[in-house]
């Protein structure tokens, strides 16, 4: 997509390859998850992770917290590519990664990144060895490393050193300003010891998570100014339904559009048994707002007021928009490109035939006393005027039909003659 967002000046990063999937070195943003399973299940663990990826996530996130979970790991693998899933999978280690990782090395090669905490890889005398472990260990299977500092789980010592030297200081910064620094060195200065190691550095990716959207864009704009390693953008412990999506897409908006950010997660809490792929739907939706990427037909809807008492163009907007949700999986083998497709249902006249226009295929309905016609635009031209009960069934028909002459296997062809 050619416009003002799409055009931003991306941040030059080091190119990673996680499994299949390019990561940084000017490649698209990547979409990544988390499953919240307990890894050691597991037939439910390769269920989410592949209703994850299924619903567009490019790299998935799981638990490997003990040594159940670690001898899980190879079992899902296989389990997955049985389903015909190869998303990469990321393994996320706090405490005792460097145990789990040599004491299961089918683990450690059926991962395809691992995910380690500077904050709790080790503490006191033990951080420097077990830190060096899990990196020894990337560095024999050729896996790339994500190293995620966290405000939750900060290496106390160091910010220990930060806060008493800021108190020495002759102007003192406020505390939360210490504490963005210590996060932004954690980071730098683990990915300099694992490249000390002998970690390539196109195999680091560096994450500095925090709660509170203005803490998160500070530490990411110093983090992006002081290093060029690939960067994962994620509002930890984001929240629950409109505010943590609201909060997310803020902080990580303002980011990309600075040309921060090779990887994302949006981190939602889940309702009590709710769907874990609405953290990548809204990923996704926050990418292709931003003109960032295209995964999906756009819908765009009139909000409704006092012109539009019906409640037909808000059912119909609602049809078409699950309609094509549900048909992406199929769309995408059959219809390459679908995705850049726009759909406009409006729901009187002061907007809708001009948004219609705008779109590839657009329906402008009656509004409170009009008169009983929908004009229907196709390529910014008026088609046909639909009348009567089925308006909603003709419509969605035309899509399909547009969409099979547009993006159908004949239509190329069809425009060459």
């Amino acid at each position: 997509m050619s416009n003002f967002f799409a055009s931003a000046e991306r941040r030059k990063s080091v190119a990673v390859e996680v499994g299949r999937v390019a990561v940084g070195g000017g490649a698209p943003v990547v979409v990544q998850s988390m499953t919240n399973t307990d890894t050691a299940d597991v037939e439910g663990t390769a269920r989410q992770v592949a209703a994850l990826a299924r619903a567009g996530s490019e790299l998935v996130r799981i638990t490997v917290d003990r040594d159940e979970a670690a001898a899980a790991v190879p079992k899902i693998k296989e389990r997955l590519l049985k389903l015909g899933v190869d998303t990469p999978i990321i393994g996320d280690f706090h405490y005792i990664g460097h145990k789990l990782l040599a004491e299961h090395p089918a683990c450690a090669e059926a991962l395809d990144k691992y995910r380690i905490n500077p904050g709790n890889v080790g503490f006191k005398e033990k951080k420097d060895r077990q830190f060096g472990s899990i990196i020894e260990m990337a560095i024999k299977h050729g896996k790339p490393v994500r190293i995620g500092a966290n405000w939750g789980s900060l290496d106390q010592e160091l910010l220990t050193k930060l806060m008493d030297e800021n108190a020495r200081a002759t102007a003192p910064r406020d505390a939360r300003a210490v504490t963005r620094e210590a996060m932004v060195q954690s980071a730098l200065s683990s990915a300099a010891r694992a490249e000390e190691i002998g970690l390539p550095r196109n195999r680091i990716i560096l994450s500095a998570k925090v709660s509170a959207v203005q803490d998160l864009i500070a530490v990411y704009l110093d983090l992006g100014r002081r290093s060029d390693y690939a960067l994962h953008l994620g509002l930890t412990e984001a929240g629950m339904g409109s505010k943590g999506i609201v909060a997310s897409s803020a902080a990580l908006g303002v980011l990309m559009q600075r040309g921060i950010g090779d990887t994302i997660r949006i981190s939602l809490t889940p309702e009590p048994g709710g769907d874990r792929t609405v953290e990548v739907k809204v990923a996704q939706e926050l990418l292709q707002t931003m003109g960032f990427r295209t995964f999906v037909p756009l819908v765009a809807a009139c909000p409704g007021c006092g012109r539009t008492t019906s409640t037909t163009f808000q059912e119909l907007a609602r049809d078409i928009q699950d309609f094509i949700h549900t048909s992406m999986p199929e769309w995408k083998k059959r219809y390459p490109g679908v995705e850049g497709l726009t759909v406009a249902v409006m729901g009187c006249i002061v907007n809708g035939p001009g948004e219609s226009k705008h779109a590839d295929i657009g329906i402008s309905l009656p509004g409170t006393g009009e008169q009983p016609a929908a004009p229907v635009f196709i390529d910014g031209k008026k088609a046909v005027t639909l009348r009567g009960a089925t308006v909603a069934a003709d419509f969605k028909k035309m899509v399909i039909d547009y969409i099979e002459r547009r993006y159908g296997a004949g239509a190329g062809r069809s425009a060459a003659e």
